[in-house]
């Protein structure tokens, strides 16, 4: 992968940086158009102010190198949230089905983001709705390792680690979780190819700060206007 010329910035107190219970406090979404990016995500998801957009025409081919991940309590939510997006017009890249580790599905954002949508549970235990539990972003990492070890340095903690293909890392009770993944792995369970090029067109606003990561994706300062 394959996102290159982007300068990576020393943090000046790498172990003091997260004493933080808000590793993620939201992301932001380069889009083309901010208006239609708004209501497509308030009629698929109604996401709040943990997503933000901004104008942005930056060359972007393929797998941007990430998903996003919705966890919610039930198949029954699965199915309307994938319902919803597929009706604000998103694309159906997974359609909602069973698995051994329980339903979910995957579609794709007009703007090209990817987002999974899924739950452990097998059997409904309520009537439908849209709440979601946790939202996960999961990168995609050329060397799950160093990026690990990027991540560690700067004082965000691990929660489960399986060696060089998948780390989760421990956000407290941040609104957005934060996983790496190995590249072609992501690609993979996305379905989709994992060629790409250009910006990942995602921008993390968190704890920190100004920082770009070993796979160029880039942290802003929380305080990131919408």
């Amino acid at each position: 992968m394959h996102r290159s010329g982007i300068e990576k910035h020393p943090l000046a107190d790498l172990r003091s940086v997260v004493d933080m219970n808000t590793t993620i406090t939201s992301l932001t979404l380069d889009v083309s158009d901010v208006d239609a990016a708004r209501s497509f995500y308030a009629q698929a998801f109604d996401l709040g102010d943990r997503l933000r957009f901004r104008t942005a025409d930056t060359d972007a081919s393929g797998f941007r190198g990430y998903t996003l991940s919705l966890v919610v309590s039930q198949p029954a939510n699965v199915r309307a949230l994938v319902d919803a997006a597929a009706a604000a017009g998103a694309r159906v890249i997974k359609p909602v089905a069973k698995s051994l580790w329980g339903v979910g599905g995957t579609i794709q954002a007009p703007d090209g983001s990817i987002w999974k949508v899924a739950t452990s549970a097998k059997k409904d235990s309520a009537p439908p709705t849209r709440d979601v539990d946790e939202i996960v972003l999961l990168l995609g990492a050329d060397d799950v390792v160093a990026s690990k070890s990027f991540y560690m340095e700067r004082g965000i903690p691990v929660g489960k680690s399986f060696g060089r293909s998948y780390v989760q890392f421990d956000t407290g009770t941040s609104p957005i979780g934060l996983g790496l993944y190995r590249h072609a792995s992501l690609a993979k369970d996305a379905g989709v190819p994992a060629e790409g090029s250009g910006s990942h067109r995602i921008t993390i606003n968190g704890v920190l700060g100004a920082a770009v990561d070993p796979d160029g994706f880039v942290w802003a300062p929380v305080a990131v206007a919408a």
